[in-house]
């Protein structure tokens, strides 16, 4: 059972805007609610601390696993994945023109698009119909982010 207090729970969720922080999928058209979602697993030796938890929708947790890195397709080198506690979206990800795909800018952005399947055919189609809708592409959250880049791009 998880020791994450609804304090935190509800502090996270105002931090991320109430949108997954990889896909930037907004909690009020997501099919069920957005999970609370550790940077670092408990598996791999993360904590329940504040520091590593962030709101993720299903698709990109479980498709996250346990994964703390993954391959740039580019340049062939195993980096860490995005953290969105940490890193500004739009540094390291672009929507493509018709807004239903996500683009890597950088290889932490390039190996999370291909880690965490960012372009599942599920959520291009969910996108597809939110485009129509003029609810997509979303804004990156309003929380401010610290640019960390230390040997990842």
């Amino acid at each position: 059972m998880s020791q994450i207090s609804e304090e935190v729970r509800r502090r996270v969720r105002t931090q991320a805007n109430d949108q997954c922080g990889y896909c930037l999928s907004l909690q009020k058209y997501v099919l069920g609610v957005l999970e609370i979602e550790h940077i670092i697993s408990k598996a791999a030796g993360g904590s329940d601390e504040e520091e590593n938890l962030w709101l993720a929708c299903r698709l990109c947790n479980s498709y996250k696993g346990t994964q703390t890195h993954a391959k740039d397709p580019v340049t062939n080198r195993k980096v860490k994945l995005f953290n969105p506690c940490q890193q500004k979206w739009s540094r390291h990800f672009a929507w493509t023109d018709n807004g239903t795909q996500i683009s890597g800018l950088t290889a932490v952005g390039r190996a999370t698009v291909l880690a965490l399947q960012l372009n599942n055919p599920y959520a291009v189609t969910v996108r597809q119909a939110w485009v129509s809708a003029g609810w997509h592409p979303p804004k990156e959250s309003a929380k401010l982010s610290v640019e960390i880049e230390k040997g990842e791009l």
